[in-house]
């Protein structure tokens, strides 16, 4: 999570009423949309889940929301089993036990939420962006909060390193490179992201013995 931010970004609960059924349906039709591989857009969403477009820019106000939202749906059984027990690397094998085969599940949505933010911070550099800035930042609280007790026992440089390695090897990125660029299975994936962590672990580890 960024600096500043405070806290998931986290679906509105509209009840079982009217606007909760409308926000649901326009909420399906983007999950479908988006697992065929391309961030839909809002009047596009709109016509799949045969609303007007003025409702589901009333719900979804810009791409960026439509996206955070879609994610938020994707991710939300991850953030519910963020481990609470247990040594730093048997947290993080619970965690991943737990949450890649969701990963696996919701792959086209977190690259379509990577897509975004990468198109946004481009056009945001270059002043070119028209739209609320799309930002991700999840998995460095899931990290955090997996890891919490491991705190205490590193320095505030030591933790902070830790965390930002493990980010790398945790998400959407290390999927892409691994399956496309190296060919791996979903299986070898995770294996490899296993393996990583448990380096990352016993390294920050060692180094807190030796100082």
């Amino acid at each position: 999570m960024r600096k500043g931010a405070a806290s998931f970004y986290t679906l509105p609960d509209l009840g079982q009423g009217h606007r909760g059924r409308v926000f649901r349906r326009l909420l399906d039709e983007a999950v479908a949309l988006v697992r065929r591989g391309r961030i839909p857009s809002v009047a596009e969403v709109a016509h799949a889940a045969e609303v007007s477009r003025a409702t589901a820019y009333r719900y979804f106000p810009s791409r960026s929301k439509l996206v955070s939202a879609v994610t938020a749906e994707a991710l939300a059984p991850v953030r519910r089993a963020v481990p609470q027990q247990g040594t730093p690397k048997q947290r993080l094998h619970l965690l991943l036990n737990r949450t890649y085969s969701r990963f696996s599940e919701y792959e086209p949505h977190m690259r379509a939420a990577l897509q975004l933010a990468l198109e946004h911070q481009s056009l945001e550099r270059a002043g070119l962006l028209e739209e609320e800035p799309f930002r991700r930042g999840q998995r460095e609280e899931i990290l955090k909060v997996t890891l919490a007790p491991l705190r205490a026992q590193l320095a505030p440089r030591a933790w902070n390193r830790l965390m930002k390695a493990l980010a790398v090897v945790y998400g959407i990125e290390p999927m892409i490179v691994l399956k496309d660029i190296c060919g791996a299975s979903d299986r070898e994936t995770e294996a490899v992201v296993r393996w990583m962590m448990d380096a990352l672990v016993d390294a920050a580890l060692r180094d807190r013995i030796r100082k």
